[in-house]
C-alpha cells in the first residue's frame, strides 16, 4: 500500500479497505498526540493555567489539527471519488448526526462504482 498517496493525495480512488486503513491511521495519530500531551503534562489545561503552557498546548493542537484534517480529507475525497462523487461531499459532516451517519454509510459500508469513472480506474480491478 502506498501510504504517502493514501494520506496526502486528493486524486484518484480507494476502496473500503484502504479507507478504513486511513481512518485507523488518523485515529492512531490522534491517540499518540493525546498521549504526548498527557506525558508532557499539557492535557486538561484551561485558560486559568499557566499562560505559557496553555499557549503551547493551544498552538500545537491547532497545527496538529490542521495536519489531521488534511489527512482525513484526503482519505475521504478519494473514497467519495470511488463512489462517483466529488470530495466536496465531505462537507455533509457539518450537518449534526445525519452528516456523520451519511459519511459512515457512504464511505465505510457501500461499495464503490464498478469500472472506471471520471476520477480514475476501479481500485479493485
Amino acid at each position: 500500500m502506498d501510504w504517502k498517496y493514501l494520506l496526502t493525495s486528493y486524486k484518484g480512488r480507494i476502496n473500503r479497505t484502504k479507507f478504513w486503513a486511513g481512518v485507523a491511521v488518523v485515529m492512531a495519530i490522534m491517540g499518540a498526540y493525546a498521549a504526548l500531551l498527557r506525558t508532557l503534562g499539557l492535557n486538561g489545561l484551561d485558560a486559568s493555567s499557566h499562560f505559557t503552557r496553555f499557549l503551547a498546548r493551544s498552538a500545537s493542537t491547532f497545527v496538529f489539527g490542521l495536519a489531521v484534517y488534511y489527512i482525513a480529507l484526503a482519505v475521504f475525497a478519494k473514497r467519495w471519488h470511488d463512489r462517483g462523487k466529488t470530495g466536496w461531499w465531505s462537507l455533509i459532516a457539518i450537518v449534526p448526526v445525519i452528516g456523520c451517519v451519511w459519511i459512515l454509510v457512504e464511505l465505510g459500508i457501500l461499495e464503490g462504482d464498478r469500472g472506471a469513472n471520471q476520477y480514475g480506474p476501479d481500485p479493485l480491478a
